[in-house]
């Protein structure tokens, strides 16, 4: 990509885009059969409805409903994921033994691009690049499930308001990845289904493999969800007022209440130098009495996190019902400058406050002056997830569209360990996931926390792996372990990947697995991947 050539780049984000609309529309239903062959506009069609005026949304008007993009169905002939587990042991999983198993950056294109000045003041954390790994040094990778999607909208915000590049430690690339829906059925019996598929990477001229791995939770429709007990926590501070963050956050909460009912209930509270109650625990169906505490905020003064962060579960303790999804959604832009400002001791004070069944919904908004770093962190100790908000389209995809999964969880501290035969692989890597390493001798100590998953969430991992010549049979043994939150029970289930898993022509793979290989990549590119083979203008070559 040339210098100051600012559409080369949004061309890019935005082919990608595209190809990702078209590929990753829900499923209607498990396929039983080959799916016909694609529509054959179903990119201009996806670049159509990209290109639609945005959503607008008025206190009092209930947001309305959107349905998703046609699905690019597959070639004729095209793979599928094939599902490898077989029906979950329920009993408790005998401990193991498992053996025990540098990051330099590549330059990007020049990207000189900026129309405006980029964001400043915004903190992000490098957590580094995975690197290959021998198979039969360490044949383990164990890591926790992670379904935040922040990172992906971050990065869009940067380049569709700035026309910049985000900077390298903003891109997690399994956030990219986790953003998109998948091509997975649902689970028929259990809570989980795990996939796999693969095939030669476009990307590499070695015989690198790309192998995707998925995992599907059951689907609980909105009408059958659980009664939900909301504590609101409201960043009211001066720097809120900065680029309409306060009215984003009105208008995303307004969405949220609108698909609450009588058996819910939302507390409100705000916070700026201080904390403050802003409305005691009100019925979900008394919608004008919420949404007129909502919109009475106005920003002022400083940014008291982690007084509104005790206050929020001060309440939401009080408050708490057994039988209900209760949950804490934290609005901010992540700043701290009253109070205790160190996120750290936020964080390590977190633990006292937090109770493993109240969960934690971080939502950022804003660019300039915002703490990424501290709101993903928030989420993971919070035993929660993280969205970042930069439109009311993303607020309606979260909070209306996703509404269930957002809520409900159906299953914690959900971790997997990957267990590759040396005999068929020679070394992998693992795309992402940095932040979420478990130690391989943790993978079934219960004491180590993972992450949590969502009703109807899947969550996807993409490894590179380079086979031995000619070798055959089962390249990986896919083991997943996860915590009933309802019961307490720990589950194992397990699938083998084999070689006959991965097909030798990535253009007859399914147009998903080709929406997560260019995803991927576009993420190595933007986080200076040691790894990436390719610039920006090729693989916006690949997504057309």
């Amino acid at each position: 990509m040339k210098p100051n050539n600012t559409r080369t780049l949004i061309a890019a984000f935005s082919l990608i885009a595209v190809f990702a609309s078209a590929c990753a529309a829900p499923l209607a239903a498990p396929a039983a059969a080959p799916a016909a062959p694609a529509a054959p506009r179903a990119a201009e069609a996806a670049k159509a409805d990209a290109a639609a005026p945005s959503r607008s949304y008025d206190k009092g008007a209930a947001p309305r409903s959107t349905a998703a993009p046609a699905a690019a169905a597959a070639p004729s002939g095209a793979a599928a994921p094939r599902p490898i587990n077989p029906q979950p042991n329920r009993q408790e999983a005998k401990p193991g033994q498992p053996r025990q198993i540098d990051n330099g950056r590549a330059p990007v294109e020049p990207t000189s691009v900026a129309a405006q000045p980029a964001p400043v003041d915004n903190t992000f954390h490098d957590y580094g690049v995975n690197p290959f790994v021998d198979a039969q040094r360490d044949h383990l990778s164990t890591f926790a499930l992670d379904v935040d999607t922040a990172s992906y909208a971050v990065a869009r915000s940067y380049i569709n308001n700035n026309g910049s590049l985000p900077p390298y430690e903003a891109v997690r690339a399994e956030e990219f990845i986790n953003y998109f829906q998948q091509d997975y059925a649902p689970p028929t019996n259990g809570a989980f289904a795990i996939y796999a598929d693969g095939a030669i990477s476009p990307f590499h001229r070695d015989g690198t493999h790309l192998i995707r791995i998925g995992v599907q939770g059951y689907v609980v429709p909105e009408r059958q969800r659980k009664p939900s007990v909301l504590t609101f926590v409201i960043d009211e501070s001066g720097s809120m007022e900065q680029g309409n963050r306060m009215g984003q956050v009105k208008e995303s909460l307004n969405m949220l209440v609108d698909r609450l009912g009588p058996d819910d209930s939302v507390v409100i509270v705000a916070f700026s130098d201080n904390a403050r109650v802003v409305l005691n625990a009100t019925r979900g169906s008394d919608r004008n009495s919420i949404l007129d505490a909502i919109y009475t905020l106005r920003p002022t003064n400083g940014t008291n996190t982690e007084s509104g962060l005790r206050l929020g579960y001060d309440l939401a303790n009080q408050f708490f019902r057994p039988e209900a999804n209760n949950r804490i959604v934290l609005a901010t832009d992540g700043v701290a400058n009253q109070g205790v400002t160190d996120p750290e001791q936020i964080l390590a004070g977190l633990g006292n406050w937090v109770r493993r069944d109240i969960y934690l919904t971080a939502i950022g908004f804003g660019q300039g002056n915002f703490n990424d770093d501290f709101l993903q962190r928030l989420a993971d100790k919070g035993n929660g997830h993280y969205v970042y908000v930069d439109s009311m389209d993303e607020a309606h995809k979260q909070l209306v569209d996703n509404v269930v999964s957002t809520l409900q969880v159906i299953a914690k501290d959900a971790k997997v360990q990957v267990d590759f035969n040396g005999d068929v692989v020679q070394e992998y890597r693992l795309i992402g996931y940095e932040k979420r390493a478990i130690a391989d001798a943790d993978f079934r100590n219960d004491n180590v926390d993972a992450g949590e998953m969502g009703a109807g969430h899947n969550v996807t991992a993409l490894y590179q792996v380079k086979l031995r010549p000619n070798a055959r049979g089962t390249i990986a043994t896919v083991n997943l372990r996860w915590q009933d939150p309802d019961n307490g029970q720990i589950t194992e289930m397990n699938g083998d990947i084999s070689s006959g898993d991965i097909i030798a022509d990535y253009t007859q793979a399914s147009p998903r697995y080709q929406m997560n290989a260019v995803v991927a990549e576009f993420a190595e590119i933007l986080r200076k991947s040691p790894y990436s083979t390719v610039g920006l203008s090729q693989l916006a070559r690949e997504a057309q």
